[in-house]
């Protein structure tokens, strides 16, 4: 019997063949689906890196148990622990460690002189920006354990460090990454069979990478073209790889560059590659199978290698255009055509395409065979003009979209992180965290976060009514947006000023809600969110620093004039760093200042930054319609209270005196309800609306207060709170914590 570690499409020629050979087959996978399974004479349901699981379900089969092999995939160290574990053959443990982890991978072959490019390993951006200063660019940023390309891009300047590092970290499981000197050059791949430390058998073909900054492989040719004084360069590089790795046993795979300066080893793994060369191009041009041979040393018999045939093969990736699949067309006609030997679709339709960013995101595969590379070059472009996979457009965002798009735009700027705590942007300003620690900021959402919400099952309905109004607007839910400027200095350019204004104004505004607007460290700026707001008859709240009497008040008048229903100030921005970065002079305001602009102001005037029941008290004494409680997003100092928690306490001294609305840490519908419940008549958005702006303009605001609502639907319907004006402090409960 023979174990196969992985059931997935590159283990399915292995299992055919090892049946051929009159072997039975084990076969383990952690997707029951996988179509491995299906002809596994024994399958198993494990992860391929469980590899304490898969020793133990092999020893179950000790006695029938010949050997242990993957192929295409990175278990390496499963296969070499299952040998190790029931004496089969196979490498020990930790060569397959130092084959599998690329940063341990490097050292071990820097070591042995093996050529490899210049590199370090890292953990975070600091040493990520170190590194490329020692380095140079142009880089290449990848995780030190993943395959398929997952994780890779290139990097030319420092401005896309930030990316890249991000790019590489989210692919790694372990969480290290490693950056390297990028290598200009044709690139073989190369599978090997070993034995005895000897390399016995040699498959060389070449690769065509492209669609930079990422390393997709379009395909391979089988043989390389390459001249042989090169391929003979690069073989030698490889048996010392495989030498000081301690690949004594089994397969090896490797990718080398040819640079000005020679080879260089890019990648030596345990294994025979995936990417359908050991399994398909390679027995077609050789017309010998390195997966049988594969097989015969796993079992310990050493293979006999015939002389290898001399037909061209060729590999191409089918890659569809962006969008969501709704006809694929010609399969069959490519299959008839003279040479094509297969033709794999991995698309379906009702699939949705991205622009690839690994060797995962190809819908299909071309494999050709014939006699001259001229033919074979002819016949698979022939095949891939027939098979056409039609898409269209994403004609409705999804938050998806939007964050993706918003993640590549911001670059260094904003992460946009699953989860917006403010834990990865700490002490970015300019840009979009808090300052200092960052502590103000997270504290937002972990004081939201230490009430939790009770549920209520038995009530009799299901359409929960949450329009509200506030100072005579009518709103579709109790939201509004944040007041925020500032799309070069925080945001990098991500988005042009003007297109983010309207972008907020106008999304807000179709999603039934109002828009604030900001008042900016350039003493302009203000006219911009003015601007859009007279584009919707005045329907936005501006909100001004604190600057003189005299300029506050010309910015008042210019709201009134452009119909605004209200106006206001933040007072907390009263130090606020990006104001003295510009030379922009603002400063606290005393209650009788205060008092004198707002009883000079026509509409209904509002104090924003409020965390006190001193300053709210003196807010509403001085004429203010309504409190905004919040910490400007811990912006303006470090080692605030969060929102929630100053807001209960002003709560029950104002007691309903005038509309408070809490701003800061809103993330969901369920931290909505929370603040309702805690007292607050309104909940105010930022950062989450920012994303939302600049990856899907207007009608990503408006899709993201869409989804808002139906969140607070759903969790008004789960908590028994039949409208905004029931919610009641009875559905929390404060959990202590830490």
């Amino acid at each position: 019997m023979l174990m196969i570690v992985g059931a997935g499409l590159m283990q399915v020629p292995a299992i055919r063949i090892a049946k051929e050979m009159g072997l039975r087959c084990m076969v383990t996978d952690y997707n029951p689906e996988a179509p491995g399974l299906a002809t596994a004479d024994i399958p198993v349901i494990m992860s391929t890196k469980d590899i304490e699981g898969n020793v133990r379900i092999a020893r179950q089969y000790q006695r029938q148990l010949r050997g242990v092999i993957t192929v295409g995939t990175d278990a390496s160290l499963t296969v070499a622990a299952v040998a190790g574990a029931l004496g089969l053959v196979g490498i020990h443990y930790e060569s397959a460690e130092n084959a599998t982890h690329k940063l341990k991978m490097r050292n071990i072959l820097r070591q042995a002189g093996v050529p490899v490019p210049d590199f370090q390993g890292i953990w975070a951006i600091d040493e990520a920006r170190d590194a490329a200063l020692k380095l140079g660019f142009p880089l290449v940023i990848k995780p030190v354990d993943n395959m398929g390309a997952r994780g890779v891009i290139r990097v030319d300047d420092m401005s896309g460090i930030e990316n890249g590092f991000r790019h590489a970290k989210s692919c790694s499981t372990s969480g290290e990454v490693i950056v390297e000197k990028f290598m200009d050059g044709s690139e073989l791949s190369i599978d090997a069979l070993v034995w005895d430390s000897e390399i016995i058998a040699w498959g060389i073909a070449d690769r065509i990478i492209a669609r930079p900054p990422y390393f997709i492989e379009l395909g391979h040719n089988l043989p390389s073209n390459q001249p042989e004084e090169k391929i003979e360069s690069a073989k030698e590089i490889m048996r010392r790889a495989v030498k000081a790795l301690g690949i004594t046993f089994g397969a090896a795979k490797g990718d080398v560059k040819l640079t000005e300066s020679g080879p260089m080893i890019g990648e030596c793994a345990a294994r025979l590659s995936g990417g359908w060369m050991s399994s398909h191009t390679f027995p077609l041009s050789t017309g010998y199978s390195m997966i049988c041979g594969a097989i015969e040393i796993a079992i310990g018999k050493k293979p006999v290698i015939p002389e290898y045939q001399n037909r061209v093969s060729m590999e191409r990736a089918i890659i569809a255009s962006p969008g969501r699949i709704i006809r694929i067309d010609g399969v069959n006609k490519a299959r008839r055509i003279k040479g094509v030997k297969e033709v794999i679709i991995k698309a379906h339709v009702g699939d949705e395409v991205g622009i690839p960013i690994s060797n995962m995101d190809k819908q299909g595969h071309v494999i050709a065979v014939c006699d001259s590379r001229e033919d074979c070059e002819s016949i698979v472009n022939r095949a891939l003009e027939q098979i056409k996979i039609e898409t269209e457009s994403r004609t409705v965002l999804t938050m998806s979209d939007i964050n993706s798009k918003a993640r590549n735009l911001f670059g260094k700027y904003c992460r946009v992180c699953r989860i917006c705590d403010g834990v990865y942007c700490a002490g970015m300003m300019p840009g979009m965290g808090g300052i200092g620690t960052g502590r103000s900021f997270m504290e937002n959402v972990a004081s939201l976060a230490r009430y939790k919400l009770i549920p209520s099952f038995i009530h009799d309905f299901d359409s929960p009514k949450f329009r509200t109004s506030f100072l005579g607007i009518e709103l579709s839910l109790p939201v509004i947006s944040a007041p925020m400027t500032g799309a070069v200095t925080n945001m990098g350019g991500a988005i042009a000023e003007e297109e983010f204004a309207e972008a907020i104004v106008f999304g807000s505004n179709s999603a039934g809600t109002i828009a604030c607007v900001g008042d900016g460290a350039s003493p302009e700026k203000f006219r911009i969110g003015l601007s859009a707001a007279a584009f919707v008859r005045g329907r936005a709240i501006p909100i001004f620093k604190p600057r003189s009497y005299e300029e506050v008040m010309n910015r008042i008048h210019f709201a009134e004039a452009t119909g605004c229903p209200a106006v206001g100030v933040d007072i907390d921005a009263s130090a606020f760093v990006t104001m003295k970065a510009k030379g922009q002079a603002v400063a606290p305001k005393s209650e009788s200042e205060l008092k004198k602009i707002i009883s000079e102001c026509s509409i209904p005037f509002i104090v924003k930054g409020i965390m006190t029941v001193e300053d709210a008290k003196k807010a509403v004494s001085a004429g203010a319609k309504a409190v905004i409680v919040g910490n400007h997003g811990g912006r303006v100092m470090d080692f605030m209270a969060g929102g929630a928690d100053a807001l209960v306490e002003i709560v029950s001294e104002l007691k309903k005196t005038v509309p408070i609305i809490l701003d800061g840490g809103i993330r969901s519908g369920e931290d909505v309800l929370k603040a309702l419940a805690l007292g607050a008549d309104l909940c105010m958005i930022g950062r989450p609306l920012a994303i939302a702006a600049v990856g899907g303009g207007r009608e990503g605001v408006e899709l993201y207060w869409n989804q808002l609502r139906d969140e607070l639907e759903r969790v008004m319907i789960l908590t028994g709170t039949e409208s905004i004006d029931s919610v009641s402090p009875k559905i929390l409960r404060k959990v202590q914590t830490g």
